[in-house]
């Protein structure tokens, strides 16, 4: 049980730790891209790859490689459907970043929104489903060989290949979600392959020959694969579109997709108690709700200040208080202090 807690801490700290790292390397990918856009530079989203030459790029690539390794660590600690909400507080660190370093505004829907995706990240932590036990390789391998994930897999890549050659090519440009549903389904079998080769590291360090195992290597092979094509398909995406649009939804989609994968290769929902499946989903759709508030009002300049005098907490409701001329003529136009012209200037003449 000791042991459990302690792997348990070590997962979640991990997990934040990773957030932190993911959240800034957008900044500094987004901020290099900008630089390279502004040289004249041929842009990652008509296919150029100049970013391979800037600093800002390889040090955001750097930032997103310590989190993603931070990420893997974490898989071997804990279940993905742990860490894998709290990648919300990426979502978070990214969007305020972004409002200081990028200029993208961040009005007061989008700060409810972040608060949202924090809160909801909580509640699923809360009531994250346990996965089976898979304490080695040999039980990895049965997971692997069920039908189900095998459909789930041959849908996966079916699909992503009909989005990068067909859909791709004609509407990447003009719709985010393209791009981004590419990185996300590619990235839920990256997570199966992170959780498969983190059970093999920790057999590696008992000593048992993890190396000579096929199914350690072609993991390792198949991870390889997906990292670059949603490194590659992550790049066009920001390249092309908002930072705070990309990342909240990237992080929507990739979360659903990683959850399904989960359920189906490790049958985690089969062991919830209703309570369990009710805050699960209660706390993904708070998450979801926080999302549509960061990208539905992004371009509106709602902040305090424009809100009604009555909710704000350093004034209220102005007085009202009419006031009369010397010759008792009606109040002045407004019936407030501090009118111009009164009511018999502003009235039509009747003659």
């Amino acid at each position: 049980m000791e042991a459990g807690r302690e792997d348990f801490y070590i997962g979640l700290s991990l997990a934040v730790s990773s957030s932190l790292f993911i959240g800034a390397s957008f900044i500094l990918k987004k901020k290099g891209l900008l630089r390279l856009a502004s040289k004249g530079s041929t842009r990652a989203g008509h296919g150029g790859y100049a970013y391979l030459k800037e600093g800002l790029w390889w040090a955001g690539l750097i930032s997103m490689g310590a989190g993603e390794a931070a990420n893997f660590a974490a898989y071997a600690f804990a279940p993905a459907t742990l860490v894998t909400p709290l990648g919300a507080l990426s979502v978070l660190v990214s969007a305020v970043l972004s409002s200081y370093f990028l200029c993208e505004r961040l009005n007061l829907h989008g700060k409810i929104g972040c608060l949202l995706c924090v809160l909801g990240s909580t509640v699923m932590v809360v009531h994250a489903p346990q996965e089976e036990e898979v304490a080695s390789l040999s039980v990895m391998a049965e997971k692997l060989k069920d039908p189900g994930f095998i459909v789930y897999a041959v849908c996966v890549v079916g699909s992503s290949l009909v989005l990068i050659f067909a859909v791709a090519p004609r509407f990447g440009q003009k719709n985010v979600l393209v791009y981004i549903l590419i990185c996300s389904v590619i990235g839920s079998l990256s997570v199966s392959c992170v959780k498969g080769l983190g059970i093999g590291i920790k057999e590696l360090f008992t000593g048992t020959a993890v190396l000579r195992e096929p199914l350690f290597w072609s993991m390792v092979v198949c991870l390889v694969v997906c990292v670059s094509i949603q490194i590659s398909y992550l790049n066009k995406a920001l390249d092309i579109f908002n930072t705070s649009i990309v990342t909240p939804i990237y992080y929507v989609f990739f979360t659903t997709s990683v959850m399904a994968c989960s359920a189906i290769l490790f049958k985690e929902w089969l062991s919830m108690s209703l309570n369990a499946v009710v805050g699960t989903i209660s706390g993904f759709l708070t998450i979801v709700l926080g999302i549509f508030l960061l990208h539905a009002f992004k371009d509106i300049a709602f902040s305090w200040d424009s809100m009604p005098l009555y909710l704000r907490k350093s004034g209220g409701p102005r007085p009202y208080t009419a006031i009369t001329g010397q010759t008792g003529e009606p109040p002045l136009e407004g019936g407030a202090v501090g009118g111009r012209a009164s009511w018999k200037q502003k009235a039509p003449s009747l003659q």
